[in-house]
């Protein structure tokens, strides 16, 4: 059954009753009796209808703020949102900024409807954060029901962080800890800047003149709780270097893993795609002084877990490896410090790691990390 806000129908609680008799329970769901769909498509009103709520749409931000309340109790949400992106373009900033603004709202999950969408437009859309999954005409029921439950996985995680955050307030040593860190981390990211300006001029000026491109690679990843951010390093590869991604794919130093049943990671030993520079400045870690704008901006911080690429993220979407998304993006972490540069390096040895760092993270544990960073810094290979 579909009610249209837009035709000024008040959403009551009898509304919400009515699906209660057909509900069917979903994994890691509770109390979904609704779903809210902004604008329409018979693309995905099927893929609602097989959740068995009740189906709630509205074109208009009235209505929106109608089932939305900003102070909502979670019982009161919806299951998901879909935003269809092609009916109401206009409305999709104001909406984000909308649910930015309340912890309730945050907390469902969010998909955006697009009709089709190449790879460009969907690595910008993911950038902008909040969404958590992206469906087009293609996408199955059984994708988004895929994609919904594990949203819902990581809420919870996140939710469980939260409250083990209010608890950690209320210990004024775990509160200077945080303070401190986020100080330390402007501090030393500042001071690094202005310190190293004249080198990161010359850095820039190398990579130029060796070879055609950009003097930065950027790219989105994925940091703390998933969330998508423009990351920054000086390019060390030729301009094509992710276009040849496949034809390398024989010679990545991980251990291989099914990409549809287990994390993916992509790393090579003497890459034939890094340059003379590049592989100067990997050796070095040269090439990492612009993350210390990705610091300043607090994307990361300097001790954390490495922030992902999209396609390697989305592999690690299982309870056993998403605990690592809790902590911080850094540049540095126990990774580096432990396994960095080694060859007999497995991906559940590099996630335990990551998530060992996530359960201990704190501005002490960071200062230690730091203290053995240096050593790790010249790489004894070039990967």
């Amino acid at each position: 059954m579909i009610y249209n806000l837009s035709e000024s129908l008040p959403v009551t609680k009898e509304m919400k009753e009515m699906s209660r008799p057909r509900m069917v329970t979903l994994p890691a769901a509770t109390s979904v009796f609704f779903n809210l769909s902004i604008g329409r498509s018979d693309a995905y009103d099927h893929i609602l209808y097989k959740t068995d709520a009740l189906i709630i749409t509205t074109d208009d931000f009235t209505g929106i703020k109608r089932v939305l309340p900003s102070k909502a109790r979670s019982a009161d949400l919806p299951g998901c949102i879909v935003f269809n992106l092609d009916e109401q373009p206009g409305l999709f900033k104001p909406f984000m900024d909308y649910v930015r603004q309340s912890s309730a709202l945050s907390a469902v999950p969010m998909f955006v409807y697009k009709n089709t969408l190449d790879k460009a437009g969907r690595d910008k859309l993911a950038a902008t954060g909040g969404i958590d999954g992206i469906l087009t005409a293609a996408t199955t029921y059984e994708s988004f029901n895929a994609i919904l439950q594990f949203a819902r996985k990581i809420k919870q995680l996140a939710a469980a962080e939260e409250a083990r955050k209010r608890e950690y307030i209320r210990d004024s040593l775990q509160v200077s800890s945080k303070v401190a860190k986020r100080a330390f981390d402007i501090c030393v990211s500042s001071g690094l800047l202005l310190a190293l300006s004249p080198l990161f001029l010359l850095v820039a000026a190398a990579v130029r003149l060796e070879s055609k491109g950009s003097i930065f690679y950027v790219a989105p990843r994925a940091g703390k709780r998933y969330q998508v951010f423009s990351f920054y390093k000086f390019r060390t590869m030729v301009a094509d270097a992710d276009k040849r991604v496949k034809d390398l794919e024989h010679l990545n130093q991980y251990d291989k893993k099914d990409e549809n049943n287990g994390p993916v990671f992509f790393k090579l030993n003497n890459d034939p795609r890094v340059t003379k520079i590049g592989a100067f400045l990997r050796k070095t870690s040269l090439d990492e002084i612009p993350q210390l704008i990705n610091v300043l901006k607090g994307d990361m911080s300097l001790v954390g877990n490495r922030p992902l690429p999209l396609y390697e993220a989305a592999s690690l979407t299982t309870d056993k490896y998403a605990e690592r998304f809790i902590a911080p993006a850094g540049i540095t972490g126990l990774w580096q410090v432990k396994k960095r540069g080694k060859k007999d390096m497995s991906v559940d040895e590099r996630i335990g790691l990551d998530i060992d760092y996530a359960k201990k993270n704190s501005f002490f544990y960071d200062m230690r990390i730091l203290a053995n960073t240096p050593g790790a810094l010249i790489q004894k290979e070039n990967v």
